[in-house]
């Protein structure tokens, strides 16, 4: 499993792109799909809905299980991918490409995201 050097890491195992033009995008971790099992149903959050770093704004419903969704900076979400909620499969086939979930406009970014190193490391132990 590699982990994109060009994206931060949640220790809620969720990934961000940097920001353009403000926005960023949002999905979760190769580590997090893999645990989670095949995803059958995504809730996210509605477009123009603040999200708040460390909170919850959404839900992943697996074969396995129901997890949290949770919000890696604090912002409004500007887009949602429509294609991940008519096919939440993509989350666990391409979580870092086709399977991102929501973008964001950033308005506070945690100190506490993760390199890719970083996260690799705290995701093995």
């Amino acid at each position: 499993m590699s982990n994109p050097q060009q994206l931060r890491y949640s220790k809620e195992h969720e990934w961000l792109s940097a920001a353009e033009d403000g926005v960023a995008t949002v999905g979760i971790t190769e580590h997090a799909a893999n645990a989670l099992g095949d995803v059958v149903f995504v809730q996210l959050p509605d477009v123009g809905s603040a999200v708040a770093a460390g909170e919850t704004c959404g839900e992943l419903e697996s074969t396995k299980s129901v997890s949290d969704l949770y919000a890696p900076v604090t912002g409004e979400v500007t887009e949602i991918n429509e294609d991940v909620v008519n096919d939440p499969s993509l989350v666990n086939s391409a979580p870092f490409e086709g399977g991102w979930l929501f973008r964001v406009r950033v308005t506070q970014e945690p100190a506490d995201l993760l390199s890719a190193d970083e996260y690799t490391a705290f995701s093995a132990g």
